[in-house]
């Protein structure tokens, strides 16, 4: 009997840290807003995404970008931070297209 439990342990944790491996981060654009407002807006208003002069080309080049400065200033944010800030940036100015996104709107639209 103790062979079975350890076998069905084992079992049980391959399965679930696997599963944990390859766990996507899929962006909430509403928590990226409310984390661009609380701690961006007060010195980037709209204009700085409309500007000639932009950093952010692309949709690799906007993520860099707020990896970049969430750096700077501290944050700490987590890679779902980034990543819901850069959705949100992306689809309220930018609306850039990459493979990156193209995989996690599949991933959405297929749940």
């Amino acid at each position: 009997m103790r062979v079975v439990k350890k076998l069905i342990f084992t079992v049980w944790l391959f399965v679930g840290a696997n599963s944990f491996a390859q766990a996507e981060i899929i962006p909430n654009e509403a928590r990226g807003g409310l984390l661009y407002s609380t701690h961006c807006s007060a010195c980037h208003n709209s204009t700085i995404h409309w500007r000639e002069q932009k950093l952010a080309t692309d949709w690799k080049s906007l993520k860099a970008q707020v990896k970049l400065w969430q750096g700077y200033t501290k944050l700490r944010w987590s890679e779902q931070d980034i990543m819901d800030v850069t959705a949100y940036l992306n689809m309220h100015y930018y609306n850039f297209i990459s493979n990156e996104q193209k995989a996690l709107t599949q991933t959405k639209s297929s749940n």
